[in-house]
Order: C-alpha cells, then sequence, then structure tokens
C-alpha cells in the first residue's frame, strides 16, 4: 500500500515537472519572440536570449503575481471586511474614510470639493 503511494506521488511529480517544463519552455519563447520584435524598434533596447526572456519572466513573475498564497486569502478579504464594516459605528466609519483620504487621495467624500 504504501509503495503505491510513493509511485503514485512520483507520477504526479513527474507531471507537474513536466508541464513546467513546457510551460516554461512556451512562455519563455513568446516572450523572447515579442521582446525582439517590439522593444528593439520601439524603445531602441537590445534584444535579448531565451534565458534572459526566461529570467524577465521569473521577475515578472514574482513583482506582479507571485504565488497565490502571498497575496493574503484570496476573495476572502472581502467578506471580512464587510462583516467588519457591517460592526462599525457611523463615527468609526467616518474615522476609517479619513484615514483612507490621506493614505490613498481624495476618497469619495460627500462633500466633495468643486475644481476650479
Amino acid at each position: 500500500m504504501r509503495g503505491r503511494r510513493a509511485v503514485r506521488m512520483f507520477q504526479v511529480a513527474l507531471f507537474v515537472f513536466i508541464v513546467a517544463l513546457i510551460f516554461a519552455a512556451g512562455f519563455g519563447q513568446a516572450v523572447l519572440q515579442l521582446w525582439n520584435w517590439l522593444m528593439p524598434s520601439v524603445f531602441g533596447l537590445h534584444p535579448i536570449t531565451y534565458w534572459q526572456a526566461l529570467g524577465l519572466m521569473g521577475l515578472c513573475w514574482i513583482l506582479f503575481g507571485g504565488p497565490r498564497w502571498w497575496r493574503g486569502g484570496g476573495p476572502r478579504w472581502r467578506y471580512r471586511m464587510r462583516e467588519r464594516w457591517e460592526q462599525m459605528t457611523p463615527e468609526e466609519r467616518e474615522k476609517f474614510r479619513d484615514g483612507m483620504r490621506v493614505g490613498c487621495g481624495h476618497f469619495g467624500s460627500a462633500a466633495a470639493e468643486p475644481k476650479a
């Protein structure tokens, strides 16, 4: 029984590895072709190699995407925030809005200032 499980886990790991290789090869080539087609003519940048394209793709993944578990709970935060919002008093809500205005710029106040 234990041997079957180990074989199954190995098969799954091998499948994931092969899919990751195909993904890297395909998207790496796509990034390479798009970069070398657009960037030198539009911005005057140098063409890149396949390995630089893979590195660029990895860097973008880390900076802009990353693993799903880095994002802090997925869409559940909306439900938690709604529950917190419903439990706030009107004074607490206004204080929260004021804090958002300070940190995020103008944030939908009822008494909006007219544009001059």
